[in-house]
């Protein structure tokens, strides 16, 4: 890895601010937001929808659904066990190393399920058949994986509404969620999807992602890496950076060390910091990515207002780059809850974020703002 290079972080976050679409914002496709995003969480799709959109400077209700039903993103089960949007190009690279480490194989796994390895793969073959004519909901699914009698004990975990069960079969590449319908989830065969590229290999797969993670959440440590990607083995993390190595260089960041990719690193260094305001919803990959634990972006005071229970992830407002505040709907309202160590709250600027999400929604607002 290279010499070290001295920046800031201010430098740095109005560096990823601009890869992140926000300072400025971009022009991209849907698709290409979530690409250079390295996937978009969706366990809210509303709030998937609106990350998506408040990075684009022209966009249009119902279009990431669009996107999904023509088969330019996929959803599906990814980093940490969330539902993520992924491109169907890109996506079997984060799947790859998401399934590499087999945990249904694990004993607590086979027990609970009453699985062996045989039976998973057996698993895997009936639902791909069953799919063949198209989504099921997971009900329907269950129902013809229990014809099989050695897989008829799984139904009452197909009735469950936590789904656990489809995990094996997303990250392997088998399924993933197709159109609604009913107001329930479906799921359909994702090697139906022609833009769908298969899985990897594995190391291929790990230097791809580590690519597209120091793109976007550059400069990055080893703990970040980890902590987006959730349950992946240190080891081959390690290994990875080193494969990388010769293309990676190492920063001095207002005296932490990091590590970005050469290519980007003229352009961080000629960054200017920000003071730019955005306004983000809940499970932002901005909070995401780094982590809730990175301090440069989240503070470990305000960190319990913005991971909160359940697993939780608040709207916030940024104020170059750092989280300075929380926000929520309220009636007519958008009410901000602006943290008293960011300063003087920037009202001025606040409201033209306020009419920005407005003009997205298709509604007025009004903005009331709370210190603490």
């Amino acid at each position: 890895m290279g010499k070290v290079a001295e920046i800031t972080w201010r430098q740095a976050l109005a560096w990823r601010l601009r890869r992140h679409l926000l300072e400025p914002v971009g022009a991209t496709s849907v698709p290409g937001v979530v690409r250079q995003l390295g996937g978009v969480q969706a366990q809210v799709a509303s709030s998937a929808e609106l990350a998506i959109r408040l990075r684009r400077s022209r966009s249009a209700a119902g279009e990431v659904d669009r996107a999904l039903a023509s088969g330019r993103l996929i959803k599906t089960w990814a980093m940490r066990g969330a539902l993520h949007l992924l491109t169907p190009a890109e996506g079997g690279a984060f799947l790859a190393i998401l399934s590499a480490g087999r945990a249904w194989e694990l004993p607590s796994w086979q027990s609970w399920f009453e699985m062996t390895p045989r039976r998973w793969e057996l698993l895997r073959e009936v639902a791909r058949d069953a799919l063949t004519d198209g989504p099921l909901t997971r009900q329907e699914l269950g129902a013809a994986v229990a014809v099989v009698p050695e897989l008829a004990h799984l139904r009452e975990h197909f009735n469950s509404s936590w789904g656990t069960i489809l995990h094996p079969l997303a990250v392997q590449g088998d399924l993933s969620l197709g159109p609604p319908r009913g107001g329930r989830a479906t799921f359909q065969r994702l090697d139906a999807n022609p833009r769908w590229t298969g899985l990897p290999h594995l190391d291929e797969a790990g230097i791809q992602v580590l690519e597209t993670y120091f793109r976007a959440y550059g400069p990055a440590r080893i703990d970040n890496i980890r902590h987006w990607l959730g349950p992946v083995a240190k080891k081959r993390i390690v290994a990875w950076l080193e494969a990388l190595s010769d293309r990676l260089v190492e920063v001095d960041v207002d005296g932490d060390p990091a590590h970005v990719l050469r290519e980007d690193l003229a352009g961080l260094a000629a960054t200017r910091a920000t003071a730019a305001v955005r306004l983000l919803p809940g499970f932002d990959q901005w909070i995401l990515g780094p982590g809730t634990r990175d301090g440069h972006v989240t503070t470990a005071r305000r960190r319990p207002q913005v991971s909160r229970q359940a697993g939780w992830i608040s709207p916030v407002v940024l104020a170059g780059g750092v989280v300075a505040g929380t926000w929520s709907f309220e009636r007519d309202d958008v009410n901000v809850t602006w943290f008293r160590e960011s300063g003087a709250a920037p009202r001025a600027t606040l409201l033209a974020e306020v009419d920005r999400l407005a003009s997205i929604l298709g509604r007025e607002f009004g903005l009331a703002i709370r210190r603490v």
